[in-house]
């Protein structure tokens, strides 16, 4: 097996932990019987998995099939990596805050896992994962558009419903507008910071040479490859004189 078959053997195993994980937290919050439960999918840890279980199952479909990623897959893994991980940093911090709040919390072991086991796992796999082109800067503003039109619709939801996923995003939980505005700027800037890393992490430690990366993203062949097909090309050709 390549190394490239391999990798995608764990975007798939990773793929499958999610759902997994997903479908365990499902029903654990079903299960506790409030309104946190019913609103399984409000919160953005659960939707940027949702999106970090699909891109990771095309991303292996790609690793079958293609040497390099193409640069949308890239593009793409950045943005949703972004989200996922920034998810399990606020997550970190708000059982930190629980904590010296004195306020207990019961952690099912799918919340680990969507919290800390797969960012760290997709974090060792953009820095050693093969056929990963450098991502670019200008998806910062793209990875900052979904927290912002979530945090947007969240609010205006939490206002009619009197629910909010996290308590900085209900005016009543908080000192007022002054602390909702800092940890809302904070939050954004740790998404950003997240992407900035990724980004960063790419273009230091490439895994794919700028070389084979054609102008329309797709790959091209290693040297090789291009002097082997050269050489076959010249025998063909010599065969065919004679």
């Amino acid at each position: 097996m390549t190394a490239r078959t391999w990798f995608a053997a764990v975007r798939f195993a990773a793929a499958a932990t999610c759902i997994a994980a997903l479908v365990h937290r499902l029903f654990w919050g079903l299960g506790s019987q409030t309104i946190a439960g019913q609103n399984f999918f409000a919160y953005l840890t659960i939707q940027s998995n949702i999106a970090f279980t699909a891109v990771a199952i095309t991303a292996g479909l790609v690793a079958l099939r293609r040497p390099v990623d193409p640069r949308w897959l890239t593009d793409i893994r950045t943005i949703v990596l972004s989200w996922t991980i920034t998810a399990g940093l606020v997550f970190a911090l708000l059982m930190w805050q629980a904590g010296l709040r004195g306020i207990p919390m019961t952690v099912p072991w799918s919340d680990v896992v969507l919290h800390f086991g797969l960012p760290v796992l997709t974090i060792a796999a953009w820095i050693f994962g093969p056929g990963r082109p450098k991502a670019r800067w200008w998806l910062i503003p793209w990875v900052l558009l979904f927290p912002v039109v979530w945090g947007l619709f969240t609010m205006w939801r939490g206002a009619f419903i009197g629910w909010y996923p996290y308590y900085f995003l209900d005016l009543r939980q908080v000192s007022g507008i002054g602390e909702f505005l800092l940890t809302s700027l904070i939050a954004l800037a740790v998404f950003a910071g997240v992407a900035s890393g990724l980004i960063g992490i790419s273009k230091v430690h490439q895994t794919v040479p700028d070389e084979r990366i054609a102008p329309d993203g797709r790959s091209r062949p290693s040297p090789d490859q291009d002097s082997s097909a050269g050489a076959s090309a010249k025998n063909a050709s010599e065969s065919t004189a004679a």
